[in-house]
């Protein structure tokens, strides 16, 4: 008997892994056992993937082909154990929260966004065995993964003391949305309702996304948008977004500044058995140098990787196992964190976080200082979810986002970054291979023509005339002028070439970081979309969607104001880079001619 079933209602797809369905359509089922509330099975049009249970009815009927075989052989034959009641969803005040329930069955990604992933993936990693291990003395065990509040973990109620402190206040995005079970329905979370299944409109809830692992659920937006939210924001946490004339952007630093990475230089440790470098910060708004070495800016890009979800941190450098004590690879990596600096302090969000400020002002003999900051930096609360509680965005008539036209240009973008991604690949492979020739091929070939040309006047100082005496030194000088011109060419990457390749690698990062921030952005978009259709069916309060409407917006108009900071940087770096690398080239050609012109005049007295 070929398992069947007959849809009920018309079902519309919206995440990956998903089928629609049409009513009485009838669909041929892989398993009877439903998953968490969800069948998977094939429809009349051949596409194979999940439904909701409650939109069908199952039947049987006689077929001659077996059902083909579930692709989640994972599942248990008793199927999965039916979530706790909504109290369990509530962490006890004095319990970390539980950790997060591994996927039940594995899903294709979110999106098919085509970048290559970044060097640290969507939620930090930090690196093992390298060169900059964590071994200093203030260092602890600890990681902000063991502590409580953590990204990805549930977000307990806080509850003010004594009213509230100065400067202080409480943000709740808490709603009967929150969980799937609190809407009277009694559906387990991630179950859709079946139209006409409740009777009030609160019955209905917006559906979470089955996968747990996209980075829409992982940042916290997913549990923002749901109004499950809830933390104190001081004034110093609040991040302003502002309407520009070119649309939203971040509110600018009051007290803009920048930093200078000079000096590295080799240090040790443990009486000599450990080496490591160290470079001196100056930032101009204190004036007062500091020594941080590699692993402490690593430790500081997986922080704000992490807390800013919608904020694209600039990727530092990349390790190197062997050779991390060479000029060139110390010469390299200086110039990649000084672009990382100016990027860090040109960022008006970035610039003004507590731990970035700590990075730069912290003295390097302030052991304790240093290691008080580092565990209250790992232990902020306002990351995942309480992020977005964090963010103020412009109020007031004409403020409002027009959810199309947001869709649009984040499309339009999103189209842009590939297209400036596959272009900054090709002129970095063209850049590289341009340099290479002019330190290898270019430099040898000018020395072959002027090995040449030694060749020939030494011949002629074999002929002892007094006359020719002028054309064989003549001849001998241009010689060495080609020598010189190849050796110009091989100095030459490093003026010019070099740089470009330097910016190029720090947008790469850039662009490799958007397709997260997109995907946040887009699965806010369809959590509006689906609680939009639950007001028209009178499933849901218009009041509930409103809600999830307004902490989209607010999601929207970071993410309208991180890319339109990009493109300001983005204007102003490339604009500077280029400039300086027609100069270098100019200069460069000059140089070449100079010597041209010296060896000309040598043959005006023959």
């Amino acid at each position: 008997m070929a398992l069947r079933a007959r849809a009920l209602y018309d079902f519309r797809s919206e995440n990956p892994g998903e089928i629609s369905l049409r009513e009485h359509e009838v669909l041929s089922l892989c398993s009877e056992q439903d998953i968490e509330g969800w069948l998977e099975g094939i429809n009349s049009r051949g596409d194979r993937g999940l439904f909701p249970a409650s939109y069908v009815q199952v039947i049987r009927a006689p077929a001659a082909e077996p059902p083909p075989p579930a692709r989640y052989a994972n599942v248990p034959a008793g199927g999965f154990e039916p979530l706790p009641p909504p109290a369990a969803f509530k962490p006890a005040a004095q319990q970390p929260p539980p950790a997060a329930a591994p996927e039940p069955f594995p899903l294709p990604p979110a999106s098919g966004y085509p970048f290559p992933s970044a060097p640290y993936g969507g939620s930090y990693q930090p690196s093992q065995g390298s060169d900059d291990d964590w071994d200093d003395d203030w260092d602890d065990s600890s990681t902000v993964a063991d502590e409580p509040g953590a990204l990805g973990s549930s977000y307990p109620e806080y509850e003010a003391a004594g009213g509230g402190a100065s400067g202080r206040y409480r943000v709740s995005t808490r709603t009967e949305l929150s969980l799937g079970s609190r809407g009277g329905g009694g559906h387990p979370v991630g179950h859709p309702h079946p139209p006409g299944g409740g009777g009030a409109k609160s019955s209905a809830t917006v559906s979470r996304n089955l996968n747990r692992f996209s980075t829409f659920v992982k940042s916290g937006g997913e549990a923002f948008v749901l109004g499950e939210a809830s933390g104190f924001v001081k004034d110093g946490d609040k991040l302003c977004v502002v309407l520009g004339p070119h649309g939203p952007e971040w509110q600018e630093n009051p007290y803009p500044f920048q930093c200078s990475i000079e000096d590295p230089t080799k240090q040790t440790k443990f009486k000599g058995m450990k080496s490591y470098i160290a470079y001196k910060l100056v930032p101009s708004h204190t004036g007062q140098q500091v020594h941080r070495r590699y692993k402490h800016f690593d430790w500081l890009y997986g922080r704000l990787a992490e807390k800013f979800p919608v904020i694209s941190v600039p990727h530092l450098p990349e390790k190197q196992a062997t050779g991390r004590f060479e000029e060139d690879f110390i010469s390299k990596r200086r110039k990649g964190l000084a672009w990382w600096m100016d990027h860090m302090c040109s960022h008006p969000v970035l610039a003004q976080c507590d731990a970035f400020q700590h990075f730069l002002t912290c003295p390097s003999t302030d052991e304790k200082a240093w290691k008080q900051g580092k565990r209250k930096a790992e232990k902020d609360e306002m990351v995942g979810a309480n992020f977005f509680l964090t963010i103020s965005v412009p109020t007031g008539p004409g403020a409002g986002l027009d959810l199309q036209e947001v869709e649009s240009q984040v499309d339009g973008f999103k189209a842009f970054t590939k297209k400036m991604d596959e272009s900054a690949l090709q002129l970095n492979h063209t850049a590289n291979e341009f340099a290479r020739k002019q330190v290898t091929g270019f430099k040898k070939e000018y020395q072959k023509v002027g090995h040449s040309f030694k060749c020939l006047s030494q011949a002629f100082e074999l002929d002892q005339q007094a006359f020719s005496a002028g054309l064989n030194q003549a001849i001998a000088f241009t010689a060495e002028a080609y020598d010189a011109i190849g050796d110009l060419f091989a100095d030459q990457p490093r003026q010019d070439l070099d740089p470009v390749m330097d910016l190029l690698a720090l947008y790469q990062g850039h662009l490799a970081n958007f397709p997260d921030i997109i995907h946040v952005q887009k699965g806010a978009l369809t959590k509006v979309k689906e609680s939009k259709r639950h007001v028209e069916e009178g499933k849901m309060e218009l009041q509930k969607a409103e809600g999830i409407q307004e902490r989209c917006n607010i999601i929207s108009f970071a993410t309208l104001a991180e890319i339109n900071h990009f493109h300001k940087i983005r204007v102003r770096d490339f604009k500077s880079q280029m400039q300086h690398f027609l100069q270098q080239q100019i200069l460069f050609f000059q140089k070449v001619t100079q010597k041209l012109e010296e060896a000309l005049h040598k043959y005006d007295s023959v």
